[in-house]
C-alpha cells in the first residue's frame, strides 16, 4: 500500500492552548504543544513547523520564545533544525511516542486525583467513577 504524507496540523491546532495567562512558560507550551502532536501521530516524521517568525506572529509572541522552544525540542531529538530551511519533526520511534501518550495519561490521572482529592472523595468513591467511565467509553 501507498501511505500518502498527511497535511500537518495547523498552527491552530497545535498551539491552540498556549495561553499568556498560564504560569507555564510559553515556550514549554510551545513544545508541549509539539510533543502533543507527535504523540498523537498527527506531527509526522518531515512535517513542517511553523516558522519562528511566522508561530511568533500568530501567536503575538516575542520571536525568541518560539526559537526557545524549537531548540528544546531539537536537544530532545523530536524536531530537526536545518539552517535556511526550517524547522521539521524528526523521525520518532512508535515506541517512544507510546511512552510520550502513557507520560501524558499519568499526568491526567494525576490532575484528576489531585481533583477528587480537593472534592473530599474517598479513594473508592474516585476508583468507582473512574470505572463507569471507562465502562461507558468502551461501549
Amino acid at each position: 500500500t501507498v501511505r500518502l504524507p498527511r497535511p500537518p496540523p495547523t498552527a491552530a491546532t497545535v498551539f491552540d492552548r498556549v495561553n499568556p495567562r498560564d504560569p507555564t512558560p510559553l515556550y514549554a507550551q510551545i513544545a508541549d504543544g509539539v510533543r502533543v502532536a507527535i504523540a498523537r501521530g498527527e506531527l509526522a516524521a518531515g512535517n513542517p513547523l511553523p516558522s519562528v517568525r511566522q508561530l511568533a506572529t500568530e501567536l503575538r509572541i516575542n520571536p525568541a520564545t518560539v526559537s526557545q522552544a524549537y531548540r528544546q525540542l531539537e536537544t530532545e531529538g523530536l524536531v530537526d533544525m536545518r539552517q535556511g530551511a526550517g524547522s521539521f519533526v524528526a523521525e520518532v520511534a512508535p515506541d517512544r511516542r507510546h511512552r510520550e501518550r502513557i507520560t501524558r495519561l499519568r499526568a491526567a490521572v494525576r490532575e484528576l486525583l489531585a481533583e477528587g482529592v480537593r472534592l473530599g472523595l474517598t479513594p473508592h468513591d474516585v476508583r468507582t467513577t473512574f470505572d463507569s467511565e471507562l465502562e461507558r467509553i468502551k461501549s
